[in-house]
């Protein structure tokens, strides 16, 4: 493979940007374009991309409906703020309610899922007059003062100061930490029990917000029914739940449209918030919330970017390809094929410790196969080895960053998935 062209604009890069704005590889690449599920750097090098903009290129790089839809909307007007009708939006958040399975919903766009996140937490504080929230151990929500806050991830937690008081609960990851060894039923019992304790020893929290699968975690999810548990404990004590949609939303998980669903015996959360893959690579995030919690702020606020016409065309267009296409199913025919293949190349490599995930959001954890403790070493070693392949794929996951994050675009081919595992295979026999 070509060596990447970067010198230049990375030394550009260095003398500009943050030095915590963090890059892949030892030698960074300059994505120049992509084309269905592949894209290519400056130097001209082809890849299959496992990872779509981080969850973000949900159904295809330079999906033609959705260029369409952007190309037509700039040449007529590409913004003028909440301040005016938008029919574009209303329309997208007419859609985005019904899907949502929250009743007399309201939705109001941002421009990322840390703005939402920011947004949900305020409007639950705000709704209950607490400022105490739960969250979930080994979590991630955004980059935000607040998000940063209520994130269980010392690695991308930079600071201990907070406008919450939060308290984390035992149930996000289920391969780890003292109820590892319980069935999945007793699993759900003990941090049931775990939260009801943790509750006789403070104020009541205005909400609960957790991720139904961790993200930057990774790829972690407790049993199916744990935040429907959960929620019965939550209803007694007025608390609320959030349903950290950012990167489960759409259909991803093959299973369900949304994670909660895998929760949903008590009912849909009270709010969800969504961004990433509705915009297929355009700025758009959001919340959803019934109506008298939407509708509990006594000022008035708008959005400058957030529902911007370009980009509501975008995710009208997006949505609808998901939808008449069918991507969910794909989901979970295609990423049930290619979790299979995994488990079955882990098998046999020592330095896998788990392969898990649903539909096209699965993880591969990395160990030391001598002392079985994490080996971010390895995902490293195992990322560079998947690019020289010509597979670009992420990592993350608590415990150090030994998690490979797989989450190609929902249009994946079984043929690509193939594709993405002999690559995969080879660089994980060879880390």
């Amino acid at each position: 493979m070509t060596r990447p062209l970067v010198n230049d604009l990375y030394d550009r890069h260095r003398a500009v940007l943050p030095d915590w704005l963090a890059l892949y590889y030892d030698e960074p690449i300059e994505i120049t374009h992509g084309e269905g599920r592949h894209v290519w750097d400056a130097a001209g090098n082809r890849y299959l991309d496992f990872f779509g903009g981080i969850l973000t290129t949900m159904t295809a790089h330079a999906l033609p409906e959705v260029t369409k839809a952007v190309s037509e909307q700039a040449g007529r007007i590409i913004h003028s703020s909440t301040l005016y009708l938008n029919r574009p939006m209303v329309e997208l958040a007419e859609r985005i309610a019904a899907l949502s399975g929250i009743p007399d919903a309201r939705v109001f766009f941002t421009t990322s899922g840390t703005e939402a996140n920011d947004t949900a937490l305020m409007l639950a504080t705000a709704h209950r007059g607490s400022n105490q929230i739960l969250a979930m151990r080994n979590s991630y929500h955004g980059r935000s003062f607040s998000t940063v806050s209520v994130t269980g991830n010392r690695g991308w937690s930079p600071t201990g100061l907070s406008p919450l008081q939060t308290l984390y609960v035992h149930g996000g990851v289920r391969n780890r930490g003292p109820y590892a060894g319980l069935t999945d039923e007793r699993f759900i019992e003990a941090c049931v029990a775990d939260l009801e304790d943790l509750l006789g020893h403070t104020r009541t929290p205005a909400a609960l917000i957790a991720e139904p699968v961790q993200g930057v975690g990774g790829f972690t999810a407790p049993p199916n029914g744990l935040y429907a548990a959960f929620r019965e404990v939550l209803d007694r004590h007025g608390i609320l739940w959030i349903s950290d949609e950012v990167q489960t939303g759409w259909g991803r998980t093959g299973e369900h449209f949304w994670g909660w669903q895998a929760h949903g015996k008590n009912g849909p959360p009270d709010m969800l918030t969504f961004a990433k893959g509705i915009g297929n690579g355009m700025s758009i995030g959001g919340v959803v919330a019934r109506a008298d919690i939407m509708n509990c702020l006594d000022a008035s606020s708008i959005s400058t970017f957030g529902g911007s016409p370009i980009t509501m065309a975008a995710g009208l267009a997006n949505l609808s390809y998901l939808l008449e296409h069918d991507l969910q199913g794909n989901a979970r025919r295609v990423g049930g094929l290619l979790i299979e293949r995994l488990r079955a190349i882990g098998a046999g490599v020592d330095a896998v410790r788990e392969v898990r995930g649903r539909g096209l959001m699965i993880g591969i954890e990395l160990i030391k196969p001598s002392t079985g403790q994490a080996a971010p070493e390895t995902a490293s070693a195992v990322l560079e080895a998947a690019r020289e392949g010509g597979l670009l794929i992420g990592k993350g996951g608590g415990h150090n960053t030994s998690v490979l994050r797989i989450a190609p675009p929902l249009s994946l081919t079984v043929a690509e998935a193939e594709e993405g595992a002999a690559i995969l295979e080879q660089a994980l026999r060879g880390a």
